[in-house]
């Protein structure tokens, strides 16, 4: 309860490698945290706060910026280096009859030629990805208002990792899925995912490894033949049901909040 996402973001940090790509929320940025991350070798790219103020290089062709980033007059930390990044100012119109606010992001990728700062701003929409996972592991794959049945540390943390290898599994046959179908991996059910798993193990007793596989490619062909259809563009206010923060009360007009009308790569703003 008493450590931070930041102070936990660290230890995952260190299992980056080079050839990934890493998204971040604006609560995720620090010099220290920044610096972790990049001497990884992945490439990063992070929503900042306005609050972070950049020293301007050059202006790019495409309407980014190089940017030097210095560390903070902090009293009793040592400050690093400082660093150079891409900066990406833009804001988005989903062609409803109003722009979003303005969204700032840091990146590695320093040259326009290996990919535009349109592409950039229009992949950290994937970011929100992970809240489809938050679903898919407390909702659908525990179950609503299920708690966990352990009643000690220890019990509580094997439980929570068991939880998390079956997801993880579940991910790598949807995966596997798409590949065999040649579809993007947003088009397979979480849903009928884990429908055919829990079919295909209801049967008990002990069984060959080749049966393993057998069951494993019938569920890789039954999963590819219900894709999803493709995803709409969606688009949601942020408010929350009661008042507590300074997210505006969710009304009777938010349920049919207006959608987008292009994809995301039309809609940026540099």
């Amino acid at each position: 309860y008493s450590a931070g996402e930041r102070e936990l973001a660290g230890p995952l940090i260190d299992r980056l490698e080079p050839g990934m790509l890493m998204l971040a929320d604006r609560g995720f940025y620090s010099f220290p945290l920044w610096e972790q991350a990049a001497a990884t070798g992945a490439d990063l790219l992070w929503r900042i706060s306005k609050q972070v103020k950049p020293h301007p290089i050059e202006e790019l062709s495409d309407g980014s910026w190089i940017v030097e980033i210095r560390p903070p007059n902090t009293p009793g930390l040592k400050g690093g280096e400082p660093f150079r990044v891409r900066l990406i100012d833009y804001t988005v119109n989903n062609g409803i009859g109003q722009e979003s606010g303005e969204f700032r992001l840091f990146t590695t990728v320093l040259d326009p030629d290996d990919i535009t700062a349109t592409e950039l701003a229009a992949a950290y929409t994937q970011r929100w990805e992970i809240e489809s996972a938050f679903d898919e592991l407390k909702t659908h794959q525990r179950g609503p208002r299920v708690v966990l049945r352990s009643k000690s540390p220890d019990m509580v943390h094997q439980e929570i990792w068991g939880h998390l290898c079956c997801h993880y599994a579940i991910r790598t046959l949807m995966c596997e899925a798409a590949e065999h179908a040649g579809r993007d991996p947003d088009r397979v059910s979480f849903v009928a995912a884990i429908t055919i798993t829990r079919a295909s193990i209801a049967q008990p007793g002990d069984f060959p490894p080749q049966t393993t596989d057998r069951l494993w490619f019938q569920a890789v062909r039954r999963l590819a033949h219900r894709l999803n259809p493709a995803r709409r563009r969606r688009s949601n206010p942020r408010v929350i049901k009661r008042k507590y923060t300074k997210w505006h009360v969710k009304r009777a007009a938010h349920r049919t909040w207006p959608q987008p009308d292009r994809p995301a790569d039309q809609a940026v703003l540099l």
